[in-house]
């Protein structure tokens, strides 16, 4: 397991992943959310949430109503959240272009978590693009928590290969 490194101060206008809460929190989104794949516009939406936890860049989510029809599929197989209970997945569709198991949603969410009733995440590192407010995220390490780094943030983050203990 790798130490921990250093927790970045944050500046002025910036926020510390590591002042986030566990258990997490689920609060609006400021700013237009949007995602391109296949060259494509897949999502655009004012109304995405993000889920801030501790030492994790946050994870979007988008109503499905503002993803573009067909460019989402279920796929097999399902996931466990201790805090937002079971997730499902889905594949992605834009431009000719599939990314397999791209996205995930909670069919029920848990308690605390309603507000992802209806929502969707997607990984932004198998997309093309995804923005916040104008401003291209850079994705989170790593394969599984599929968080959103805006130049606002500062970590160290969690999800690169050795931080899975922190």
């Amino acid at each position: 397991m790798r130490q921990r490194a250093e927790r970045i101060e944050p500046g002025p206008g910036q926020e510390s992943v590591w002042d986030y809460p566990r258990p997490p929190r689920v609060e609006p989104a400021a700013g237009r959310v949007t995602v391109t794949l296949g060259g494509e516009l897949i999502v655009d939406s004012t109304a995405a949430v993000r889920v801030l936890e501790t030492s994790h860049p946050p994870v979007y989510y988008v109503p499905r109503a503002d993803i573009a029809k067909g460019a989402i599929t279920p796929v097999a197989g399902d996931s466990w959240c201790e805090f937002k209970g079971r997730a499902k997945y889905l594949s992605v569709h834009g431009g000719g272009v599939t990314a397999e198991r791209a996205a995930w949603f909670y069919p029920t969410p848990t308690d605390g978590f309603a507000a992802l009733a209806d929502m969707v995440a997607i990984y932004p590192s198998a997309m093309d693009e995804c923005t916040v407010g104008g401003e291209v995220v850079t994705a989170q390490e790593g394969d599984f928590y599929g968080g959103w780094i805006t130049s606002n943030l500062v970590g160290p983050f969690k999800g690169a290969p050795g931080t899975l203990g922190w």
